[in-house]
Order: structure tokens, then sequence, then C-alpha cells
């Protein structure tokens, strides 16, 4: 694509977003990035902050509206905007999900819906949905995150399939953990159950240690700038653990992978 390639990246006021944003820029995109406030967001060099909810059918709606005004088209469409939650799955109210797929998921279809138009009209377009290994290797203590980042998966595939015939793609991005705030302060389900307080306090280590381990958010940011404007793949996982699992998944048994989840996360 050229150097006039308009990106739109959801969610740019920390981690993978701001990261994808400022790599997209780098490239010589015009980018334009989302965040829910932009008086409480530092600025990023070389990129737009559009002020938009992506829980929000009007504040979507208005902010795609603004950014076609300003550059008359959108080429590539990031959904990186997401949030995490641990708890077990008995815990989890069903308001607590609901919340956790408005955005997750709900929060892609609203954006998704207000560009394709865009790109169904000029004939072409790649949307990037950032999904996660959990997508494909479900983890203790996050059930409700891990089913938000399967529906991300399943409605990508789809996606493709319908739109490609105007000349869109849609593919996925699969990071593991990376050293962002998303996970280290990710909320807990509120009505706590006793009988899950010492699996739960060691999953919620586990991640908190994972993260500190985790490569920085530019991997990824790779990542997402290669699945939007190099060929199109399906899924593309960051080098490292990400592409470790993914294919783990794919090649080994089942009760192996369990196992060594289950280690991962210091479960018994």
């Amino acid at each position: 694509m050229s150097k006039s390639t308009v990106v739109v990246v959801t969610g740019v006021s920390s981690g993978i977003g701001r990261a994808t944003a400022e790599k997209f820029a780098s490239r010589g995109c015009r980018v334009f990035g989302t965040v829910r406030s932009i008086a409480k967001t530092a600025s990023l060099s070389g990129v737009e902050l559009v002020e938009m909810d992506v829980r929000n059918d009007a504040s979507v709606q208005s902010g795609i509206q603004s950014i076609i005004d300003r550059a008359r088209r959108i080429d590539v469409l990031v959904n990186n905007a997401g949030t995490s939650m641990i708890g077990a799955v008995e815990e989890t109210s069903t308001a607590e999900a609901a919340a956790l797929f408005d955005t997750n998921v709900f929060g892609i279809l609203r954006t998704t819906q207000a560009v394709l138009p865009h790109m169904r009209e000029q004939r072409g377009g790649r949307i990037v949905n950032v999904s996660s290994v959990l997508g494909f290797l479900p983890a203790p203590y996050m059930g409700l995150y891990s089913a938000s980042k399967h529906a991300v998966e399943g409605l990508t595939e789809t996606l493709d399939h319908e739109v490609r015939q105007f000349g869109i793609r849609a593919t996925l991005v699969e990071p593991t953990f990376t050293r962002t705030r998303l996970d280290v302060n990710a909320p807990q389900a509120g009505s706590k159950i006793a009988d899950y307080d010492r699996e739960r306090g060691l999953a919620s280590s586990a991640v908190v240690n994972s993260v500190k381990g985790a490569p920085e958010p530019g991997s990824v940011a790779n990542t997402i700038v290669e699945a939007a404007l190099g060929s199109w793949r399906m899924r593309r996982t960051p080098a490292g653990e990400a592409s470790l699992l993914s294919k783990l998944r794919r090649f080994m048994p089942s009760g192996p992978v369990d196992s060594s989840l289950r280690k991962t996360f210091g479960l018994a």
C-alpha cells in the first residue's frame, strides 16, 4: 500500500494500540487513533486522535464519519480496543460477562459495520482484529475473556468469507501476554466464591508474573502492521511464545497441552 494509506486504530491511549499507531505512522501512513477521552490521552507523534467509545453505537458512527470527512477514505481498520477479566466461570455475573463482550466483541462489530460501507464503495480494505492466544487456548480463571476472544475468531473468519468479494480481507493477530497494563490491572469478578480463592490467587499471580517477563508491545505492533499492509493470512502470531503456543495447540496431543497449561498457572 502507498504512503497515503489511511489507518484507523482503536484504543491507542496505551499499550499495544499506542505502539501500533506509532508503527503505522513511521511507515508513512495517515493514522487516526481512537480514545475515549482526548483530554486524558498523551499526544502521539504522527497520529490524529479521535474521541470514540467502541461501546456506544452513536459514538462509533460519529467517530468513523469524522475520519471519513477528514481523510475521504479508510484503508485499514485495526480493532485493538479491549478489556480483560479474571474470575471463575461460576463467579462471573451475566452483567460482567455482557460488559466484557460489549467491548471485546460488540465493539468490533460496531466499528466494522461503520467502516464497511466505505470500504465496499472503494472496493478494498483490510480489517485486523486483535484476538489472543486465549482465543484458541482457553486459560483457567479467564473463561469469559477466552470466550470473547473465541467469538472474535469466529466473527473474523466469517467476515472474511463475506467481504472478500469487495476486495476487503479480514485477519486475526493472536498475541500472548504482553507488557501492558491490560492483564496486570484486569478487574476480577465481583461475586467471589471462597472455594475458588486458592486457585484463583495462583492464576492471578501467574498472569502478573507472565506479564513481567513478557515482551514489550512493539513486537505485537510489528505483527499487526504486517497483517495490515503485507500479504493476507488468516492468522498471525507474534514471534516467540505466541507462535510456539499456536504450534503446540495444532500439533501436540490435548493431554500434554492441558497439563502444561495447568502447570503454567500453578494449578495441581
